[in-house]
C-alpha cells in the first residue's frame, strides 16, 4: 500500500493540481477536527463529562469546519483565511486559554499530572496533538506553493 498522497492532475480538472502541502495541510485541519470531537468523548469518562446537547453542538460545529476545511483544495483564498480565523486564530485560542489561566493562577503541568484521572490525562494529550496539528496545517497554507495557489498563480508547485 502506497502512502503517497493523490494530487488531481490538471487536464482531468481543467484546474491546477493541488499541492502537496494542500494536501497535508487539510489531512492535518481534519486531524485536528477529529482530535478535538475524540478529546469531548474521552471527557464523557472524566470528572465534569459533557452534556447530550454539548456533545451535539460539537459534532455539528465540527461538521461545518470540516466541510469548510475540504474546500480548501478549490484554491480559493476566502476558504484559506475563514478556515486560519475560525479554526487556526478562534479554534486555537479556545484551547490553550483554559491552561494558560490555570498556570496564570500558580498551577503547574506537574500538579496537573500528579492529580488528573485517566480520562484528563487522555484529553490533555488529544488537546496537545489538536494544537500541533493546527500549527503545522497554518504552516502549510502559507508556504510557497499554498501562496502561489491559493493567489491564483499556481503554475508549478515544488
Amino acid at each position: 500500500m502506497s502512502t503517497r498522497l493523490h494530487v488531481v492532475p490538471a487536464a482531468r480538472t481543467g484546474a491546477p493540481p493541488v499541492p502537496q502541502a494542500v494536501v497535508l495541510s487539510t489531512a492535518l485541519w481534519i486531524g485536528a477536527i477529529l482530535a478535538g470531537f475524540t478529546e469531548a468523548l474521552v471527557r464523557l469518562a472524566g470528572p465534569l463529562p459533557p452534556g447530550g446537547a454539548e456533545l451535539a453542538g460539537r459534532a455539528v460545529v465540527y461538521l461545518v469546519l470540516g466541510v469548510l476545511v475540504l474546500q480548501l483544495r478549490t484554491g480559493r483564498d476566502t476558504y484559506r483565511w475563514t478556515v486560519v480565523g475560525v479554526l487556526g486564530v478562534l479554534g486555537t485560542a479556545s484551547l490553550v486559554v483554559g491552561p494558560l489561566r490555570a498556570l496564570a493562577a500558580g498551577g503547574s503541568a506537574t500538579a496537573f499530572l500528579a492529580t488528573a484521572t485517566g480520562p484528563e490525562v487522555v484529553a490533555a494529550g488529544l488537546r496537545t496533538l489538536h494544537v500541533a496539528e493546527v500549527l503545522a496545517a497554518v504552516g502549510l497554507l502559507f508556504g510557497p506553493a499554498a501562496r502561489a495557489f491559493f493567489g491564483g498563480t499556481a503554475t508549478q508547485y515544488s
